[in-house]
């Protein structure tokens, strides 16, 4: 028998099942009535019927709702993490901004720093070595003749006519000190050069072998690999 479905008020639409029919009396006394039979066995099949829905539907609520809960607690826990770390990401970005800047500021101090304390090394460096070179001329000064040797030798063109241009005061030197050597060469006194200070000039070609430039250029190049180590 096919089941006709049926919708009661406020409830979804189910299935409507037809009794059993009751051809044979079961034990009790139904006054020989087939129909107070019937009726009875289509009422008792009702109510078993509605209980079970009942049951059924009371058990299937419970069940979707404990899914729910859980889904819905999963889903609540994901969210709460999900906001927590961006709540703390944010706090935490907010209270780390005072110290980059700070961070920063100490960098750029300890950079300026560094780069003074290698200025000042520089500067001292240059000093005692002016220092060494001034006495070392002043008790050696015919040193800046075997400069000038050295440079004529590595000057380009004929050296027939060789002036080498002197501080006064250690030409004057050179010449008390070792008036052999100094009559050897054409020493001219330049009062625009300081002590240290030499030029070899040819009629082809000009040196400077003063102890200025070769300090400048050693410094520089010390300069350079100091601060290339920084």
């Amino acid at each position: 028998m096919k089941a006709r479905v049926l919708k009661g008020e406020g409830r979804n639409w189910r299935p409507y099942r037809f009794p059993p029919r009751c051809n044979a009396l079961p034990g009790g006394d139904w006054n020989g009535d087939p129909a107070q039979l019937q009726r009875a066995v289509a009422d008792g099949f009702q109510q078993g019927l509605e209980k079970g829905y009942l049951e059924g539907l009371q058990q299937g609520q419970d069940a979707g709702q404990r899914e729910g809960f859980e889904q819905g607690r999963q889903e609540g826990l994901r969210n709460g993490r999900e906001e927590g770390r961006a709540d703390g990401r944010q706090a935490f970005d907010a209270a780390a901004r005072p110290l980059d800047a700070l961070a920063a500021e100490f960098q750029r101090f300890a950079q300026d720093f560094e780069r003074s304390q290698q200025k000042q090394l520089l500067e001292l460096v240059e000093k005692v070595a002016k220092q060494v070179i001034r006495c070392e001329l002043t008790l050696h000064p015919t040193q800046l003749l075997s400069l000038a040797e050295e440079a004529l030798a590595a000057m380009p063109g004929e050296q027939g006519d060789v002036q080498i241009l002197l501080n006064p005061e250690e030409c004057a030197r050179i010449k008390e000190l070792a008036p052999e050597r100094a009559s050897a060469w054409r020493l001219i006194p330049d009062e625009r050069l300081g002590l240290g200070e030499c030029r070899v000039v040819t009629a082809q070609a000009e040196a400077d072998i003063g102890c200025q430039q070769r300090l400048d250029s050693c410094m520089e190049t010390l300069a350079d690999h100091v601060q290339g180590e920084a």
